[in-house]
């Protein structure tokens, strides 16, 4: 297996990180816009090369593909850049991860009811072409989305003989603070992927359908396990709506992160003001879109891990019937502690719990253990040796019961 990393930010020198303590490839092209970025995680194993790409270019990542003979591209750029990645792999013949699918649109009439162009509709667009083709894009195998996708197919193969609800819950307890010891308003992802999920209309699985509401509606709070307690979460647009119910049966749908009020207040500003817009405006003779101008003026989120403190969860809520007939409520997760992140592996908690999912992935598909053609999310596959692998990887799930 010879790996294409598009993307030495946060996520992808995680990536690196964890990769270089694995035997299954054979080598990582890291590539970035900014070399000396690639270079830098690149730095970390021998088996790694460097190299400049223009993600917005699906030539230039097809004849990157070519030169080094890659078999796989992993896209750890924010989402905007799907496309031009995806397309790139699929002319080079290489088979294809993504951590976050292809943008959506909202509906032009009725953005909070109907759906417009959905998540990953692009993609799901060209699934024959690919399957044609013999070639596989594995879309959404990040933390979120991705490991609850796994936990989904975990739940309904082995817990649940009948699903009411997938509910995809996340909440942390992070801290930032600055070198004076005050907290400070950081981050931890892609302050432009933030804002494009949290600000576009949540998507909702319902009645055989996906239907949209209004950003951070039917807030409540969720008990979080392993000492983060109580959050109140929201709904937000992520790719686990749009996935879960294309391979498994379930009633309902739903994806709530823990935002805060202090981030739901900072959004809601931003969007006021259009500093979310991605069009850009002129100022003072030069053409800039507003949200690049908010991303980079807020700290890196892959420099913040040193002033980061507490742990981050990602995890499902599933509740219907049990396998023994009975009422079941049971929340699958994965809790990271940022100490322990930066001391095993020098990057924060949650670029490290995004990166350690494709990097299992991978190992997967080049011992054969899965295999796909076509566009599928993680639900298409096995979810214990995956879930296995989390573990043998020092990082293991757990499983909570709750009251039904």
């Amino acid at each position: 297996m010879r790996i294409l990393l598009v993307g030495a930010g946060g996520v992808g020198a995680a990536f690196a990180a964890i990769a270089a303590r694995r035997d299954f490839f054979e080598a990582i092209v890291v590539a970035d816009h900014d070399l000396a970025k690639a270079e830098r995680a690149a730095a970390t194993d021998p088996r790694y090369a460097a190299a400049q790409v223009d993600a917005s270019s699906a030539d230039a990542v097809a004849a990157l593909c070519r030169e080094h003979r890659i078999t796989h591209v992993l896209n750890a750029v924010d989402p905007v850049f799907d496309m031009p990645v995806f397309d790139g792999a699929f002319a080079a013949g290489a088979d294809y991860l993504d951590m976050a699918m292809s943008l959506s649109k909202p509906h032009p009439e009725a953005p909070y009811e109907r759906t417009g162009v959905k998540l990953g509709d692009e993609q799901f667009a060209r699934a024959e072409e690919w399957a044609a083709a013999g070639r596989l894009a594995l879309v959404g195998i990040g933390v979120e989305p991705g490991l609850s996708d796994v936990f989904a197919r975990y739940a309904a193969d082995h817990l649940f003989a009948e699903i009411d609800e997938l509910g995809t819950r996340d909440g942390a307890n992070l801290k930032v603070t600055d070198e004076a010891g005050n907290e400070i308003f950081a981050p931890s992802f892609s302050m432009w992927t933030t804002i494009e999920e949290c600000l576009n209309p949540p998507v909702i699985w319902a009645d055989g359908d996906w239907h949209t509401t209004a950003p951070f509606s039917e807030p409540e709070v969720f008990d979080f396990p392993e000492g983060i307690g109580p959050v109140e979460c929201v709904n937000v647009e992520h790719e686990e709506v749009l996935l879960m119910p294309r391979w498994i049966d379930c009633k309902r749908a739903t994806f709530k992160y823990g935002l805060g009020e202090e981030f739901i207040n900072v959004l809601k500003v931003l969007h006021a003001l259009g500093l979310d817009r991605t069009e850009k405006v002129r100022v003072k003779g030069v053409e800039v879109s507003p949200r690049d101008v908010v991303a980079a003026v807020l700290p890196d989120p892959a420099t913040v891990g040193p002033r980061m403190t507490g742990k981050t969860c990602a995890g499902l809520w599933v509740t219907g019937t049990g396998t023994d007939g009975a009422p079941r409520s049971t929340y699958l997760y994965h809790v990271v502690e940022n100490e322990w992140t930066m001391r095993e592996y020098g990057h924060q908690c949650v670029v490290w719990q995004t990166a350690i999912n494709p990097v299992i992935a991978l190992e997967l598909l080049a011992t054969g253990v899965w295999s796909g053609t076509g566009v599928l999310g993680p639900e298409a596959f096995d979810a214990v040796p995956f879930l296995d692998l989390l573990t043998a990887y020092g990082s293991p799930w757990g499983m909570k019961e709750l009251d039904a």
